[in-house]
């Protein structure tokens, strides 16, 4: 009889730490929530993004984070929008638009990803003394009237003392996704491409990097994820919980060798070699492309608005506290 009584005793302590661990993991399925964010390219400028879901990070957090390519920030802000993506990866001039544009659940950065344009100018021809001089009277592809990477193009030529209507031939009728390709097919005498496109473009022997417009802008607020206040609002947690594995993604990549990260986020890249990667990567980190933390500064986002300004694409500056998310 005892020794009946011990099994069904040990019985029931089995079921019961077997409940407990069902319960339990039940528990940590229901908390993980799926999240879209619509990235405006894809592209080795956002390597922290990628170190984020290589390295598990975000599913440390219990987030499932699945990525939609929209090019174009206009693109981007249209699937936030439509509630097609939670989260929006672009230049943090559509916020702007957006709220510019009456849109009542307007859009809120709440991290920056970038701090320098990504992009390098590419050559035609092999050039050892580049200036931006060298452009004058030239054609150089752009990107579309409006967004970033065209606008910061245009006021780096501005610092430097050029007409981008005058002395240079900007073509802004070549989608973004598309520059490289129109570059290669005989377009224009530059273009200004993001990585890991430059890099192809040199092996291919179309063009040559000549410049990186980062180096030559500065710090400008370039990268950003926003989403709509609704969205904040009803999802602080994922919000807060998203901002952090950003933040950790970025913390990673200052104080880990280029090789390294390469092999990281491969996954991402696979039809771009480990050397190139690490490469590019090593490119990024000589500008200074990453921030040292996701908060967005007022006064980059004033300067931000000054590019716009002088691009002729706003006229009043929108208050940092009126589209900057502040926990």
């Amino acid at each position: 009889m005892k020794r009946i009584i011990i099994f069904i005793s040990g019985c029931v302590v089995i079921l019961i730490v077997a409940l407990a661990v069902m319960l339990n993991f039940n528990n940590k399925k229901e908390k993980t929530i799926k999240v879209k964010v619509a990235e405006v390219a894809h592209t080795i400028f956002y390597t922290p993004q990628y170190v984020a879901i290589e390295k598990g990070y975000f599913k440390e957090e219990g987030l499932d984070v699945e990525l939609i390519l929209t090019p174009g920030a206009d693109k981007v802000t249209a699937a936030v929008l439509s509630k097609d993506a939670n989260i929006g990866l672009s230049g943090s001039e559509a916020t702007i638009y957006v709220y510019n544009g009456g849109e009542k659940n307007y859009l809120k950065t709440f991290a920056q990803l970038t701090q320098k344009d990504g992009s390098f100018i590419v050559s035609r021809t092999k050039e050892k003394n580049f200036t931006l001089d060298n452009l004058k009277g030239k054609t150089i592809i752009g990107g579309r009237i409006g967004g970033m990477p065209e606008m910061t193009l245009e006021w780096v030529l501005k610092e430097h003392g050029i007409d981008p209507q005058k002395d240079v031939n900007i073509d802004t009728s070549v989608t973004f996704a598309a520059m490289g390709s129109a570059f290669m097919g005989g377009t224009g005498d530059y273009v200004s491409l993001f990585e890991p496109t430059a890099l192809e473009v040199e092996k291919e022997g179309y063009g040559y990097v000549v410049a990186s417009l980062g180096n030559l802008g500065g710090n400008v607020p370039y990268t950003s994820y926003s989403a709509q206040k609704s969205y904040i609002k009803e999802n602080k947690d994922v919000i807060e919980k998203f901002e952090k594995v950003i933040q950790k993604s970025l913390d990673y990549v200052h104080k880990t060798k280029s090789i390294k990260i390469a092999k990281d986020i491969q996954n991402q890249f696979p039809n771009t070699s480990l050397k190139d990667l690490a490469e590019v990567i090593d490119r990024y980190k000589k500008i200074n492309a990453w921030p040292k933390t996701t908060d967005f500064k007022k006064e980059s986002w004033n300067h931000l608005q000054d590019i716009m300004i002088s691009a002729n694409q706003l006229d009043k500056k929108v208050p940092y506290k009126t589209l900057i998310y502040e926990k």
